[in-house]
């Protein structure tokens, strides 16, 4: 039997001999009051119940309607003054009948831990290099963000003040999360590129957190760095999830997710810089959401990723020699 899933609507031609009501061979329900109107053909199929379904539809915005049988096919007949209505509505159950696609998953970029093994050597190097002083330096003097960051143009603390830490239990937080954050961020956007994102967007929030502090204040930490990593893959998996097929629930279930996470160990501790937390989230999920956009294949080659990583690591090691330079 010839498959008429896929046939199109044919609207009636003006032109042809319409159906007369009681011209039906076989007629299914037809509407008495209307004997001798002229009908025409909307919808025919081999399967009466496809026609069944369709006729459901025009009962149910109240259009006239029978089903006939002609030769070895069913049709679906409306008054001729409604015509152009029913093949409207009947457009419209099609349309919202097809099959809906499901979006491609996101892609997974391999070796995510690198960037992950590198953060937890380099903050634990770098806590080691300033509790012992090396170099005769005080390195939490010379790396602590301050307001000089923006007023004196020491710029080097907005990245500097990252990779200090004030005891064991800080720096084994900021590891704790940011490990794994850091590793989702590399699965979806690849190790170089979304590292160099992480240093933008806490950067960005430290600057932010520079600009409200007073000049007796000081901030250290990681954590700036961590909720930007939040906010990124939370942003970014929102937005490279948009699909017309999807729920809004659905769609918006990372971004959720990641504000939940920020309001639960953001917002902590007496000791806690709230306002670096919440910008270093804010500017990663602006970084991430321009991210998603950016949807070239090239971002994806190993070279171009080797160069985005490499980047990330000499901006940390030049702000350091800035600062000691100072």
């Amino acid at each position: 039997m010839p498959d008429d899933s896929q046939r199109a609507y044919r609207p009636p031609d003006p032109c042809s001999r319409g159906w007369a009501a009681h011209e039906e061979p076989v007629a299914h329900s037809p509407p008495a009051q209307h004997t001798s109107s002229t009908y025409v053909e909307v919808f025919s199929s081999y399967l009466i119940n496809e026609c069944d379904q369709r006729a459901f539809v025009l009962k149910a915005v109240g259009i006239e309607h029978l089903i006939a049988q002609n030769i070895n096919r069913f049709v679906l007949l409306v008054p001729e003054r409604f015509a152009e209505a029913a093949i409207g509505h009947l457009r419209s159950y099609e349309e919202e009948s097809k099959p809906q696609p499901r979006p491609a998953p996101l892609q997974l970029h391999r070796h995510a831990w690198i960037g992950s093994l590198i953060y937890a050597v380099v903050m634990l190097g770098i806590a080691w290099c300033a509790g012992a002083n090396i170099g005769d330096r005080d390195w939490y003097d010379a790396g602590v963000l301050r307001r000089s960051a923006l007023v004196a143009g020491e710029a080097w603390r907005f990245v500097t003040a990252l990779t200090l830490h004030g005891d064991v239990g800080h720096i084994l937080g900021n590891l704790a999360f940011g490990i794994p954050y850091s590793f989702f961020a590399a699965q979806l956007m690849g190790g170089g590129r979304a590292w160099l994102s992480i240093l933008l967007a806490a950067t960005l929030g430290n600057s932010f957190d520079a600009l409200l502090m007073d000049d007796q204040r000081g901030s250290i930490g990681a954590s700036t760095a961590v909720f930007a990593m939040l906010g990124l893959v939370g942003a970014f998996a929102w937005r490279r999830g948009q699909g017309r097929f999807n729920s809004w629930a659905h769609r918006a279930a990372p971004l959720i997710a990641a504000v939940a996470l920020l309001a639960i160990t953001g917002a902590g501790g007496e000791n806690t810089d709230v306002i670096a937390h919440l910008a270093g989230f804010g500017f990663g999920a602006v970084v991430g959401t321009v991210q998603a956009y950016a949807r070239s294949k090239v971002l994806d080659r190993f070279a171009v990723q080797a160069v985005f990583g490499v980047t990330t690591i000499f901006t940390v090691l030049g702000a350091w020699l800035w600062a000691f330079a100072n």
